[in-house]
């Protein structure tokens, strides 16, 4: 397990109300791949202002997993909650709840900026997430559809975002993917069990329309391919595989 320090909110996290709408294309990186690729960007892309951020996302989930289950079956619609803090938070620092579905390969998200008490208050039907609007409608109700959502699975990443200066393209490269089933707070660590071999990192590309020429062919060049990749679904493999393991061995 590892430790991983704080870092401040990114440009996206300071908006308190977001709805994106895009395509968002992932790709699994060996260290070559990943060098490689850092070299391509220069000329094209440009880092954020904040460097590599320490990210926690909370995964809500309903007590018998339903959520993640279907989402591992790859359906045609799927949804996911959660909720987000920049570096380790506090009761009263910015945390971003969100709401991600997706169809037929188009991502749509519905994100909102909270606290964590007013979270917890939210999920305990006690209020809104939200003074109300069509956002907040439609986080309720999903709430609501699926009954009971309790925290289920923490998953945690360093990443480094990159935008082009004169274009809507965006990607980032998350670093030491990792997760836990216990200590379910974003006020705790930033600790978490691996979800890829060292060294390894997960490549998002988010596009409006279609990729540029210049990075599909840094990607052909290192046989980079897309991957059907989900951090909240690795995790929910391996506990199942832990599982499995332990009822072998009392066996």
């Amino acid at each position: 397990m590892s430790q991983s320090p704080t870092a401040p909110v990114t440009t996206d996290a300071a908006k308190p109300i977001v709805v994106m709408k895009r395509y968002e294309l992932k790709y699994l990186l060996n260290p070559q791949q990943t060098e490689l690729l850092l070299g391509g960007l220069q000329g094209h892309m440009c880092p954020d202002q904040f460097g590599l951020t320490s990210i926690a996302s909370l995964y809500y989930d309903t007590p018998d997993y339903r959520l993640i289950r279907s989402s591992v079956e790859k359906p045609m619609f799927k949804g996911k909650i959660r909720l987000r803090s920049y570096g380790l938070a506090t009761d009263r620092s910015p945390v971003f709840l969100e709401l991600k579905r997706k169809a037929y390969g188009v991502v749509y998200k519905r994100r909102v900026q909270s606290t964590i008490p007013l979270v917890k208050k939210f999920f305990d039907r006690e209020g809104d997430i939200c003074a109300g609007g069509q956002i907040n409608d439609e986080i309720t109700y999903f709430r609501d559809y699926y009954e009971t959502l309790v925290p289920s699975c923490l998953i945690i990443y360093d990443r480094t975002a990159y935008y082009e200066p004169e274009g809507e393209l965006r990607l980032t490269i998350d670093r030491n993917p990792r997760y836990r089933t216990d200590e379910l707070d974003l006020r705790v660590s930033m600790e978490g069990i691996s979800l890829l071999p060292p060294g390894h990192s997960i490549l998002e590309v988010k596009i409006q329309d279609a990729m540029p020429l210049w990075l599909a062919s840094i990607l052909s060049e290192g046989k980079i391919y897309k991957a059907s990749f989900s951090k909240y679904g690795e995790a929910y493999r391996q506990q199942l595989q832990k599982t499995a393991e332990r009822k072998q061995y009392d066996v």
